[in-house]
């Protein structure tokens, strides 16, 4: 799924908020989610976690859409063909089905337990509609940014299904990364993790965890503490580098479900627009106007009944990238 507002914000991400407390010592920062609809009358209500303005991103992780359960029948998924540039989708469904398409040629499906990830470096679209045999949607949908090395790279699709890891009553799925001794054997261009953890109820799990990452704990379903913050659901868990160690405890009689991100801090500047990652204004502008223009940059999605989705009007102001503070939070 991706950014279908017609008036997107503009964003100066790689930012962080200093709060003057210190780094590591698995302390959690809580970022709650603001509501966005995409789409017209029968839009989809998204929970957006990432990027906002105490935090644009953790690792190379830069957008983050939290979504559903919904009635799949009065508000599924249509997104027409659109373009994406500078970046990797990760698409993950907790119930529902998604079909893909994409400049590829690849026709696939998105299903619980399955990730497909998406490379739009240089220019890639795609289309994304929930299937007729879809009754209830939820899922999340993240993006990746990538390195300014790899930021034009060549259009890639990649289908993986991680096999369950149970570890002290909870069923782990590493669908990007290691963790807990599971490895997902997909390409990225930055070292990521990504993982949906799920806890048995009254269940705490300890996992071992990457000193140079800093964390992101998304909460699905579930009343979770992690590292004793208590976090509830759509509320995301940031945990800065430093930390040797996270502990999640599921506090409720029910099974709680969860999404674990993370990675090194993404040190480079860059700017998001729409479904644009690029480093200037001037990316951001070539890359809708190369969509407007129908160039050969982003290609043309086979097989989905209906227009692309025209590129929204820029900002009245040149889009400005910001780095990441020295010292951030």
């Amino acid at each position: 799924m991706s950014n279908v507002e017609t008036e997107p914000a503009m964003l100066r991400c790689g930012a962080t908020v200093d709060d003057g407390r210190p780094e590591g010592e698995g302390r959690v920062e809580v970022l709650s989610a603001r509501e966005v609809p995409l789409g017209g009358p029968r839009a989809l209500l998204v929970r957006r976690t990432l990027p906002q303005r105490a935090r644009t991103l953790i690792g190379a992780w830069c957008f983050a859409d939290h979504y559903g359960p919904v009635d799949a029948g009065a508000t599924g998924m249509r997104v027409p063909p659109h373009p994406h540039t500078g970046l990797q989708t990760v698409s993950w469904l907790f119930s529902g089905e998604i079909e893909h398409r994409d400049t590829l040629g690849t026709h696939a499906f998105v299903r619980p337990g399955e990730m497909n990830l998406m490379t739009g470096g240089y220019g890639i679209a795609h289309s994304e509609v929930s299937t007729p045999r879809t009754t209830v949607l939820h899922g999340v949908q993240l993006w990746v940014a990538l390195p300014e090395e790899h930021r034009n790279a060549a259009r890639d699709f990649q289908h993986h299904v991680p096999e369950p890891v149970r570890v002290d009553g909870a069923e782990i799925k590493v669908f990007l990364g290691t963790l807990a001794g599971s490895t997902s054997p997909v390409r990225t261009f930055t070292p990521l993790l990504g993982a949906e953890i799920t806890l048995a109820p009254r269940a705490t799990l300890t996992l071992t965890v990457d000193t140079s990452f800093e964390h992101g704990l998304l909460v699905d379903t579930g009343e979770v503490r992690l590292n004793d913050t208590a976090l509830h659901p759509a509320e995301l868990g940031y945990v800065p580098c430093g930390t040797d160690a996270v502990t999640m405890t599921n506090d409720s009689d029910a099974p709680a479900r969860t999404i674990l991100l993370g990675g090194p801090p993404f040190e480079e500047e860059i700017v998001m627009w729409w479904n644009f990652i690029g480093r200037s204004h001037d990316d951001i502008v070539q890359a809708r106007e190369d969509w407007r223009e129908g160039t050969r940059r982003f290609g043309v999605v086979e097989g989905y009944d209906g227009d692309p989705l025209p590129a929204p009007p820029l900002p009245n102001m040149p889009l400005k990238p910001r780095g990441r503070i020295p010292g951030g939070a």
